[in-house]
């Protein structure tokens, strides 16, 4: 078992062309810091909140797979972080270069990652592929929450 089929659907769900459609980077691309904090409702997340929380479970999945400590994510907080704080293009940008350097981070370690280590489990839990193979769908899941996000942005205006 190698780790390039892993690497390669980390990739096609981040920012590589493939036939499912928009991935997460494309999802993101053009999109404003006032379309990315715009909520389709009460309650519910916005763009810009579905990015770092992506930016989050690739820093966590990161995290299980090299043994950091936990708490070392560029945020405080876990999982679901109020997005915007100060709606800024800068503020947006930020975020986008955090879930970027995250993935690139990310990516990197499971290049490095030895094939054997696949089928080992992960602080004690599931193995390196099954966290492998759900970031991958958890980048596309977001991806199109994303894109419908817009569509009904796009309704409202």
């Amino acid at each position: 078992m190698s780790v390039a089929p892993y690497l390669d659907a980390i990739d096609l769900a981040y920012d590589r062309q493939s036939w499912h459609g928009t991935n997460l980077r494309g999802s993101l691309r053009g999109v404003t810091a006032g379309q990315a904090a715009w909520r389709p409702a009460r309650g519910r997340h916005n763009i810009w909140e579905l990015a770092v929380h992506a930016a989050y479970w690739k820093y966590a999945v990161l995290r299980r797979l090299t043994g950091a400590k936990r708490g070392s994510f560029a945020l405080e907080g876990s999982n679901w972080f109020a997005r915007p704080v100060q709606p800024t293009d800068a503020a947006w940008k930020a975020d986008l270069a955090l879930l970027e350097r995250t993935h690139r981070e990310l990516r990197a370690a499971v290049a490095a990652l030895p094939a054997a280590r696949l089928r080992a489990r992960v602080q004690g839990k599931r193995t390196a592929a099954w966290l492998l193979a759900g970031i991958a769908a958890h980048d596309l899941y977001h991806a199109g929450q994303i894109q419908f996000i817009k569509r009904l942005r796009q309704g409202q205006r």
